[in-house]
């Protein structure tokens, strides 16, 4: 997939926020989702005024949750395998939100990407947008000598299952977005080096067919892979594959 031309796109804030609850993750992309709207509105009032727009902004958001189970709105909550009492047992958190998709889980050893692109100022096609983000993990997966692919029947990031081997299908990245005006929210978590057994109190993104299950980085090569390791190199083909230029560091 080629990248775009960097010329007349919006730049990208990016900002690590390293580990973050995700009640807060969801408030922060709200507070800059809601931003971006509001500036897409002033921008349509100033251009009818015959005046110049205010620039725009994109932001690229990366976090690594405690662990945390999110239902979409389109999931159904018998997915999820826990009693309240045994979520605050295991110490995990319960969400349910506004993406797309079934249930899935987020934590510690997992990578989060939270975009949020205005996706006037790239291609308005949704279809188009999740494929790009199964690019950038794709891509990275291959740095590592994984030939990661899609699943015609469903979203996200998975290995090729191996009959042979006994190997099932393996989903390495889900991925659940959420539009309001073209401007996205949501995005990708990709299993670097997270604790598998914590997918075992679901049934991940609802697939519950036995010759699909879920992997991780770590799980693949045999040794484990740092987060620290891997963010560079997402944050470089989120860069190839979107095509657009990096914002100087800034706090709004």
């Amino acid at each position: 997939m080629a990248s775009e031309p960097t010329i007349t796109r919006a730049p990208v804030a990016f900002r690590d926020l390293g580990r973050l609850g995700y009640q807060e993750a969801w408030d922060l992309q709200t507070d800059l989702h809601t931003a971006s709207i509001a500036r897409k509105r002033r921008n349509r009032e100033l251009v009818q005024q015959g005046t110049a727009p205010e620039p725009l902004r994109h932001h690229l958001l990366f976090v690594e949750h405690p662990p945390v189970y999110t239902l979409g709105k389109s999931g159904s909550a018998d997915h999820l395998l826990l009693s309240a009492e045994e979520l605050a047992a295991g110490g995990f958190t319960f969400h349910r939100i506004n993406r797309g998709g079934d249930i899935t889980y987020h934590g510690p050893g997992q990578l989060v990407a939270y975009p949020i692109f205005d996706l006037e100022d790239f291609f308005t096609d949704v279809h188009r947008y999740v494929r790009f983000l199964e690019e950038v993990v794709i891509r990275t997966c291959a740095d590592f000598g994984l030939a990661a692919e899609r699943d015609a029947g469903y979203t996200g990031v998975w290995l090729p299952g191996d009959t042979e081997k006994g190997l099932a299908r393996r989903k390495i990245c889900a991925i659940g977005v959420h539009l309001s005006r073209w401007v996205t929210l949501h995005g990708f978590a990709f299993n670097v080096c997270p604790d598998l057994n914590h997918f075992g109190h679901i049934v991940p993104c609802g697939i519950a067919e036995a010759d699909r299950s879920v992997t991780s980085l770590s799980q693949e090569l045999g040794r484990r892979i740092a987060l620290e390791e891997v963010k560079p190199l997402v944050q470089r083909h989120f860069q190839e594959v979107f095509g657009f230029s990096w914002a100087e560091p800034t706090n709004c």
